[in-house]
């Protein structure tokens, strides 16, 4: 699983080697511009949103929020997993607030309107008077759930609100395509760590994970990945940077720090995915919660033919706790000073080590246009 990326990326970089302003501060502290991703980003994009391994058995049940939007996501009685929006068709109460089995029907609590695990409404007693009276006009079919886009890859779950939106293999092909040595469904999960709210926006995360700059200086304790072996990487929608370690630097890696080949890879907007070599993938998943606040934990996978006892298992907890507790003081910090009138126009981005936080933040800046000029 040695990384094997296009190195030559960094000619072109070179070549254009001057500081570049990065988004305003209001882009990660003011509600407005929070309310245009909403509108005009979350909305119109595959995003992800939970873990398959979380619904194990059929009729479990998952709230989750996207855009703002109640939804749930649940796996059927055929084991696929799918989605829905969270309001029952009646009065539209919440159907789902917490992880559950609901066996073979949901039900809405407020007046027991049920619904099979493909979202058809399967009864609605006394709506019309008596128990099962039925009421002219009124159709099952047409007061089922309403769907919403959904798909997996390996143990990962997407959902797009959009229903013009591109196809979800076209979504991914990027990733996959600087995956190509790795066949990630050959990793399992073997543990969650727990990050819980961070009092940062969600941008902050993402950009953070993306470039390699900060590394040396926030993870001097935690991490032996020298700065000067990195390289950025932009495939598309896939934004991130690599490592690339000798056998040397391998062995005299620091004790209990992360010394080992990576590669630090996202998927516009919020699809997160690690790989350390030999044998490890770590997933996080960043929920914006408000325009300062994240909720995010990650998981760790090891590949199928790897062993960890729970020992071992528990020092790679431990390790990535304290990796994530280093970059969330830093970001918490950094959501502090995008209060000041000093960040109008929005720092300047290094030329060399932040070409994929440029241009993720194109992304966010191209996504949120439209809503402008409304």
């Amino acid at each position: 699983m040695t990384p094997d990326l296009n190195k030559s990326l960094l000619k072109e970089f070179d070549q254009e080697c001057v500081p570049r302003h990065g988004l305003p501060g209001a882009a990660y502290v003011n509600e407005s511009f929070y309310e245009l991703e909403n509108n005009y980003l979350f909305s119109r994009a595959w995003v992800f949103v939970g873990f398959a391994h979380q619904l194990p058995n059929t009729g479990d049940v998952l709230p989750i929020s996207v855009a703002g939007q109640p939804l749930f996501i649940l796996r059927n009685g055929a084991k696929e997993i799918s989605a829905f929006h969270n309001v029952c068709r009646h009065r539209n109460l919440q159907l789902v607030d917490k992880p559950a089995n609901c066996g073979r029907l949901l039900r809405c609590p407020y007046h027991s309107w049920s619904y099979d695990l493909n979202g058809k409404l399967k009864n609605a007693p006394f709506f019309g008077g008596d128990a099962k009276q039925q009421v002219s006009g009124f159709k099952f079919e047409e007061n089922g759930l309403v769907p919403v886009s959904c798909a997996t890859w390996h143990d990962w779950i997407f959902v797009n609100l959009d229903p013009n939106a591109e196809s979800f293999e076209e979504f991914i092909r990027p990733i996959k395509k600087v995956l190509s040595d790795t066949d990630v469904t050959k990793y399992r999960p073997i543990a969650t760590v727990e990050l819980g709210q961070v009092r940062t926006n969600w941008k902050s995360l993402m950009e953070n994970f993306i470039e390699p700059y900060h590394v040396q200086f926030v993870h001097q304790t935690t991490t032996s990945q020298p700065l000067q072996d990195h390289y950025p990487v932009i495939e598309g929608k896939c934004l991130g940077s690599a490592v690339d370690l000798s056998k040397e630097q391998i062995a005299n890696a620091g004790k209990g720090t992360l010394g080992v080949s990576s590669r630090y890879l996202t998927l516009f907007p919020n699809f997160v995915l690690g790989t350390y070599a030999p044998d490890q993938i770590g997933v996080h998943l960043n929920v914006p919660v408000d325009t300062e606040t994240t909720l995010q934990f990650r998981v760790i996978y090891v590949h199928q033919d790897a062993s960890y006892s729970d020992a071992e298992t528990q020092k790679l907890k431990d390790l990535w706790y304290a990796v994530h507790r280093e970059d969330h003081a830093i970001c918490e910090r950094l959501q502090t000073g995008r209060h000041s009138n000093i960040s109008t126009q929005g720092g300047v981005l290094s030329p060399y080590w932040e070409t994929s936080v440029r241009k993720f933040q194109e992304l966010v800046a191209n996504s949120i246009r439209p809503g402008l000029a409304s």
